[in-house]
């Protein structure tokens, strides 16, 4: 017996029985034959954080743009965050951790440069429309890999084109990512709002603050062991009533006061106009683009549009604003 068939084994003993066992996957589009030591989640695990795509979600904003200072979260550590969240749970509940930690990982691979004034103003210049969810499936499923992409399995895909609210994961590690995305995010961006001098704790919400705690560790404690809880057993990742709405309303808070507050979005809409700059240029001049996106675009008969954006969504905010000095910024002259 392989030490990969004694782990699938243990799962078998130890996981709950609603966990996503590594043995049932619905396999990936490429059959590959099974590796001796890992599980298919967890070679899906370790193709995702040894990609490309990952590393450059260091240089990629989270909330606050190119901000000043180390301790302000990137979109690379919002990621971590919220694979240490939704693992912590799924140990609990007795979930597959690498299957969830490979959702985790994988789930934001797609994200822009500048956050999501990236997504909204690529949607409205790709005539196919652009959402950060779907690209982080197309970086895995083609553009990792110049071309082949990762191969990963049905399940992992399946949870990280279902984070988003609206979406359904099909299995209940995908469920524990998808409620620890917003409960990382709602709580590292209260404190790097307090770190920017937005408000205050004291200023929060009393009424939410009440339900789920006065700092941001107590609010971490009181969600991750609320969904515990009430998950216990159960073929489906949940909340209390009153826990939800609260979490629901902090939500509903800082998108009023945060995500949407001008002091916080006053420079996207230069950063938007300077992406539009880049789509026009590139869209008008699509030899320069990089061979690797030209090549895999006209091999999968993809438009301009989309190569286009494919190579710009794949930029860190740094090398966003580099390509744009170098492209429209002038030059000293240096005789």
């Amino acid at each position: 017996m392989t030490i990969r068939e004694r782990a699938e084994a243990w799962e078998r003993d130890f996981l709950s029985p609603y966990a996503a066992f590594s043995a049932d996957s619905r396999g990936r589009e490429r059959t590959e034959a099974p590796c001796d030591i890992r599980t298919a989640y967890q070679r899906d695990r370790d193709r995702i954080l040894h990609s490309k795509a990952f590393r450059r979600l260091k240089h990629k904003t989270q909330v606050f743009l190119a901000p000043e200072g180390d301790h302000y979260r990137t979109r690379l550590t919002h990621t971590l965050e919220v694979s240490q969240i939704a693992r912590t749970i799924a140990s609990a509940l007795r979930l597959n951790e690498n299957l969830t930690e490979a959702i985790a990982l994988g789930h934001d691979l797609g994200h822009t440069p500048f956050g999501h004034a990236g997504e909204a103003i690529l949607n409205q210049l790709c005539e196919e429309g652009f959402a950060h969810f779907e690209q982080s499936v197309r970086i895995v499923e083609v553009l990792e890999r110049e071309g082949r992409g990762l191969n990963l399995t049905w399940e992992v895909r399946d949870g990280i084109r279902n984070h988003r609210t609206a979406g359904k994961p099909s299995t209940l590690e995908g469920q524990v990512v998808r409620i620890s995305d917003k409960i990382a995010y709602i709580n590292h961006d209260i404190d790097d709002a307090i770190r920017a001098k937005l408000f205050t704790e004291e200023e929060l919400p009393q009424e939410f603050t009440e339900v789920l705690g006065h700092s941001v560790r107590e609010r971490l404690n009181i969600l991750i062991h609320d969904m515990i809880e009430q998950s216990m057993g159960k073929p489906d990742i949940i909340l209390s009533t009153e826990v939800e709405a609260a979490m629901k309303g902090l939500r509903e808070w800082m998108f009023a006061h945060v995500y949407r507050a001008e002091t916080v979005k006053g420079e996207e809409r230069k950063a938007q106009q300077l992406l539009v700059y880049l789509f026009e240029y590139y869209i008008s001049h699509i030899d320069k683009l990089p061979e690797e996106y030209r090549k895999r675009g006209l091999l999968g008969g993809d438009s301009k549009g989309r190569m286009v954006c494919d190579y710009i969504a794949g930029m860190s905010d740094r090398y966003a604003i580099d390509k744009f000095e170098e492209l429209f910024v002038p030059k000293a002259w240096k005789g």
